[in-house]
């Protein structure tokens, strides 16, 4: 069973790449929060494809619609949402309302799937794309898995993640004002001289809007003119320009991401088995692609001695960062700070040796197919996502160490 999160925020997922849909699951949201479909929409319309022209050329709306979990009296406005269709028969979703502490549904159809793309790759004698799943999947299943793009392997599963990761976000941000970024870094062998990493490295625990400000808007303006969110506007301009070469070329390219959680609040965590050092770097290191995670200052810290490494303390709070908001699993309110490294596409045009699903050895040639030539470019979103679950689980795991009796009272006492 594959749960994001948990045990007291969780996220479970179902749908293939080019299946009808993708069907979410948020368990957990304490109720309470107002909840409005197009601002979970917003976070959506980043991850969706054909949303830089970077990335695959697969175009999808990813519509969203909320079928459980939210509620208000005024019946028609909760029920304004897109209509849905099942036969001869047509029903409202909703719109806008207040969760209710119930598991929150979701769906997001699918309508630009190309199932004859993949012909290539179907029955016992089947190419293998080398890099991807293909041939681990066919036969852990039998033989039975969904070839089309990549089924449940295919990034379009990661919709769940950010519908999730978006119901999450919003309670930490309505609860503790807490804000979720992400910068590319690197495309390539090209590094971003400008990082996220460095622009937050002297934020303290509380970071005001006027700070953050200028931030959200240098990666919304690199996304919405060089379709590569990241604050450094020349690397940007220069990735895009490798990035087209390397598709020419049919081959594609890994890329680093930086994802930060600002205002996260402090003491959330535990320090070993369910250590959120240990859940972040599992569930940002697990994401499609992802072949390694980094928290704070990562790998440099191999080459420090302690007292260049030790975060100095004061009164106030932590004087640096190299941590990465964590010690021991718990958070300290500084900035949660993670470096995720992805590997470049798997499936590709370039010629590549290979076999088929029975073994036999091929000279492997892709057909057909819209793919993403950097994948870590998209990734951003699905990474924030991701943060916002393991953040809000730990922080509700901690609550849940505090009991008030006020809170176990139906009737006043006589």
């Amino acid at each position: 069973m594959e749960i994001l999160g948990g045990p007291l925020f969780a996220v479970a997922g179902a749908g293939e790449s080019h299946g009808p849909g993708i069907v979410t699951i948020v368990f957990g949201c304490p109720p309470g929060l107002w909840l409005e479909r197009a601002a979970v929409q917003l976070y959506l319309d980043r991850r969706r494809p054909g949303g830089t022209k970077h990335g695959t050329p697969r175009r999808e709306d990813d519509r969203l619609t909320f079928l459980a979990g939210l509620y208000q009296d005024d019946h028609a406005a909760l029920t304004a949402g897109p209509p849905l269709a099942a036969g001869d028969e047509t029903t409202a979703s909703y719109e806008a309302g207040y969760t209710t502490g119930e598991p929150i549904a979701a769906l997001v159809l699918s309508t630009a799937g190309r199932a004859g793309h993949y012909d290539q790759f179907a029955g016992p004698t089947g190419e293998v794309r080398p890099g991807h799943t293909d041939l681990v999947k066919y036969h852990q299943s039998g033989g039975r898995v969904d070839i089309r793009g990549g089924g449940r392997s295919s990034y379009r599963a990661t919709i769940s993640d950010v519908i999730g990761g978006s119901v999450a976000r919003l309670y930490l941000q309505a609860t503790f004002g807490t804000v979720f970024l992400s910068s590319v870094a690197q495309v390539g062998p090209l590094r971003a001289e400008h990082t996220l990493a460095d622009a937050v490295r002297t934020f303290g625990p509380r970071v005001s809007p006027e700070q953050i400000a200028p931030l959200a808007a240098a990666l919304e303006a690199s996304w919405q003119a060089i379709g590569i969110p990241t604050i450094d506007a020349e690397f940007a301009a220069a990735a895009a320009d490798l990035i087209k070469q390397t598709r020419v070329a049919g081959d594609s390219l890994g890329a680093a991401v930086e994802v930060v959680g600002l205002n996260v609040p402090a003491l959330a965590g535990d320090p070993l088995y369910n250590s959120l050092k240990l859940r972040l770097m599992g569930s940002l290191g697990g994401l499609h692609a992802a072949q390694s995670c980094e928290i704070g200052d990562g790998a440099a810290v191999a080459g420090r001695v302690g007292s260049a490494n030790n975060d100095p303390i004061r009164a106030t709070g932590y004087a640096a960062n190299s941590h990465g908001g964590l010690l021991g699993g718990i958070t300290t309110g500084n900035p949660l700070l993670a470096r995720v490294a992805f590997k470049p596409t798997s499936s590709i045009t370039a010629p590549q040796q290979s076999v088929r699903k029975n073994l036999t050895e091929i000279d492997f040639e892709l057909q057909k197919g819209r793919h993403d030539p950097c994948v870590g470019i998209r990734a951003g979103i699905t990474l924030e996502s991701r943060m916002a679950i393991e953040v809000l689980n730990a922080a509700l795991s901690h609550a849940a160490r505090r009991v008030d009796t006020a809170d176990f009272t139906l009737f006043p006492a006589q």
